[in-house]
């Protein structure tokens, strides 16, 4: 049988997003959109292998934060701390989808939603000042785990 291999939609996106694409932006970004919530690094670590020696599948701790900044950097994932400090990454499933919206973090599961809100309009700056990025999180407790 010939031809060609088939493209994974998590290689289109990368490609998409300017970035070269290798295996290891395309495992990260797959687990990363199969997630129901956001993951640490070390779930994701252990969720690819990182922890299995002499595997070829592994990803190396060094090599996933190097992905986790990359796709984070390009728009495909979101970056976001737990109550407790930690680092939990969720994918975004476009670059820059999460640009114009509020979204709402939920600080028992580290849930991350989008809101059909707009952001309120940036503070006027002091003179020589200039704004680079301006983010704005709702946080609370998410529905679910409002039910428990």
């Amino acid at each position: 049988m010939t031809g060609k291999p088939k493209i994974s939609p998590s290689s289109e996106q990368i490609r998409a997003a300017g970035v070269k694409v290798t295996r290891q932006r395309v495992r990260v970004l797959d687990a990363l959109l199969a997630a129901r919530q956001p993951l640490c690094h070390g779930e994701l670590e252990s969720q690819l292998g990182g922890a299995e020696a002499g595997s070829r599948r592994v990803i190396d701790r060094v090599t996933l934060y190097r992905v986790l900044d990359s796709l984070v950097a390009c728009g495909l994932a979101m970056r976001a701390v737990d109550p407790r400090g930690v680092f939990r990454f969720s994918a975004t499933g476009a670059p820059r989808q999460h640009a114009g919206h509020v979204h709402f973090r939920c600080t028992d599961c580290g849930g991350v939603f989008c809101l059909k809100a707009e952001p309120p309009p940036p503070p006027a700056l002091p003179r020589g000042f200039r704004l680079a990025q301006v983010e704005f999180d709702v946080r609370g407790t998410c529905a679910q785990c409002g039910a428990r």
